[in-house]
């Protein structure tokens, strides 16, 4: 299937394509409806705990303890806490849940509708261990297949359109799989010109090995995401070498001021104002360009209902802080504004 000449320039949202300049400040990497609970324990089908003002730290620190710490399921919950987002001066949220977290095109479309604000859903797989067996058997050209049909016609029984590859997932331990639907990931990416949202593995030099694989296989860096470097890499070098290749640099994990990661507690995270030096060591380089910052929001506990920092964090309160270290107010545009439409327009 070739690319819509019709799409070209354009965003697919869930309510159908838009123009670029109508976005406003876009949360890059961003989940409303949800499913990510670790395999294992707690099982997906255990009742949820309820998560209060008393236990959000301990949940925190013990994700597999807490059933349904790790589920965004209630629409109204999602309506009411992206209604910040957008009353603090948001207009587009991008939802990379994909197959294997329980993606949900039809209850995305509803929370956009009902909150005036502009979504791009996902498409894809994510990690190995979240998927089912039947996905095993798949070749890479039906799972390209696959996506092709999500972007280009819709998710079959709904017609709603992904505006975006991902999050395709890497696991610590890059299966054979993952590695199969990375390379119908970028078969897909050359098919419609949609941008390519990459989890990576926890590796440091993972990121780099991970893009490297996409070059190899035809795909394009300067239209991939590489998400989450603000929990994989931790040193300038590793970082300017990966910035070298052109793709983006996703730093979404803001609002989380905690330098403890439950899944990799031998780490040390870096809160905000780490995350924004990072930022300015890219900007002094010239490559603020590439970059593109979210909050990654996957568990209850990072919703304003039980007590964490909702997705108007950024706007609050990271611009804020952006400007009382230095940045320029075209800088803080391009993060917000102009990177991500640049990414989210199909080419």
């Amino acid at each position: 299937m070739s690319r819509n000449d019709e799409c070209r320039g354009k965003v697919q949202t869930v309510e159908g394509l838009v123009d670029p300049g109508t976005l406003g400040v876009t949360l890059m990497h961003e989940h409303l409806i949800c499913d990510v609970t670790p395999p294992g324990k707690p099982e997906r089908s255990q009742a949820d705990e309820e998560i209060t003002l008393e236990n959000t730290w301990d949940a925190n620190y013990h994700w597999n303890a807490f059933p349904g710490i790790c589920r965004l399921d209630d629409e109204e919950v999602a309506v009411t806490e992206l209604a910040a987002f957008g009353s603090a001066g948001g207009g587009c949220v991008v939802e990379v849940s994909s197959i294997g977290m329980s993606r949900n095109p039809e209850a995305l479309r509803r929370i956009a509708l009902r909150t005036g604000l502009k979504v791009v859903m996902g498409c894809g797989y994510y990690e190995e261990d979240y998927l089912g067996s039947s996905v095993q058997t798949k070749h890479v050209e039906e799972m390209a297949e696959e996506m092709i049909v999500d972007l280009s016609e819709g998710v079959p029984g709904s017609k709603i359109k992904a505006g975006i590859i991902g999050e395709i997932g890497c696991s610590h331990e890059w299966s054979p799989l993952e590695r199969k639907i990375m390379l119908a990931a970028v078969r897909a990416q050359a098919a419609t010109g949609a941008s390519l949202c990459v989890h990576p593995h926890r590796d440091p030099q993972g990121p780099g090995k991970i893009i490297r694989f996409i070059e190899e296989h035809g795909g394009d860096p300067s239209r991939t995401i590489m998400g989450h470097l603000d929990r994989r890499i931790f040193d300038l070098r590793t970082l300017l070498d990966l910035a070298k290749t052109g793709c983006g640099l996703g730093f979404d994990y803001f609002g989380n001021e905690s330098s403890y990661y439950p899944f990799q507690p031998e780490i040390d995270l870096p809160n905000d104002g780490m995350r924004l030096r990072w930022i300015l060591e890219l900007a002094e380089r010239g490559c603020l360009s590439q970059v593109v910052i979210s909050q990654d929001i996957c568990t209850r506990t990072r919703l304003r209902r039980y007590g964490g920092h909702g997705y108007a964090h950024l706007l609050e309160h990271v611009v804020p802080l952006m400007r009382m270290k230095k940045f320029q107010e075209d800088q803080i545009h391009l993060l917000l504004v102009e990177n991500p439409k640049r990414f989210l327009a199909l080419c």
